[in-house]
């Protein structure tokens, strides 16, 4: 068990919910995706406190514990939620961890703070257009768009990072068109260092399960996740 920090970060009105942990090689922020809540964190958050980085997740509006409703919500506004916690946090941030729709949200955060690592989990990204629409049936109307995503905003800006990225990709993902990982993959021309670690026969929710179901595949994760996490100098 990690020692958790608990607070609250008011935001247009509703309250944001979440916790910190704390370690002397770095702090991550972990965004997660629709429908779910910043438990879905928690054995990711264990793993990176036994090798000494600090976490912060939250719960986006109209999730977990946090207030509010979905409908009050959007894509662009989850990232200036992430924003309004990083504000909130008193340590520097050095990385962020993203998954599904919350890697989309990493990847606008990376334009935004200077980060070293971003790890994105089964990532989803979305074009432009769906951005401010707020979460319903208008954006799940623009989403469903046959391949809607191909013109977002995600490849320019993954292309501008120059940190470490780390990709972890569902060999099986129901959610996720399986040309989105490696797209970003091969849009991250300026990373310092980037992998595409696809787990094989994980679905879209079972990657840590089917991670943990092989010593060789929990070896290879924990080392690519200390190699992104890590300062250059320590690579």
């Amino acid at each position: 068990m990690i020692n958790r920090e608990y607070f609250d970060v008011p935001f247009a009105g509703h309250t944001l919910r979440g916790d910190s942990s704390y370690g002397s090689n770095g702090h991550i922020l972990m965004i997660h995706g629709g429908s779910k809540d910043r438990e879905v964190f928690a054995h990711y958050r264990q793993l990176l406190d036994e090798m000494g980085y600090g976490t912060t997740a939250f719960d986006c509006l109209g999730h977990g514990a946090s207030t509010g409703s979905m409908s009050e919500s959007s894509l662009e506004s989850r990232t200036r939620q992430a924003l309004a916690v990083i504000a909130h946090l008193n340590v520097p941030l050095t990385g962020s961890l993203g998954s599904s729709m919350g890697a989309y949200n990493a990847i606008q955060l990376s334009a935004r703070v200077d980060l070293r690592s971003l790890i994105l989990l089964v990532p989803g990204v979305y074009t432009p257009v769906a951005a401010t629409v707020n979460f319903g049936p208008a954006f799940s109307q623009i989403i469903r768009q046959e391949k809607s995503w191909q013109d977002s905003d995600a490849w320019p800006l993954l292309a501008g990072f120059r940190g470490k990225i780390l990709i972890v990709a569902a060999e099986r993902d129901e959610v996720i068109p399986q040309e989105i990982p490696a797209k970003l993959h091969n849009a991250a021309m300026e990373a310092l260092w980037k992998t595409l670690f696809i787990v094989p026969n994980a679905g879209h929710n079972s990657v840590w399960k089917n991670i943990t179901q092989s010593a060789a595949l929990k070896e290879k994760a924990h080392a690519l996740f200390r190699t992104c996490l890590a300062p250059v100098d320590k690579a």
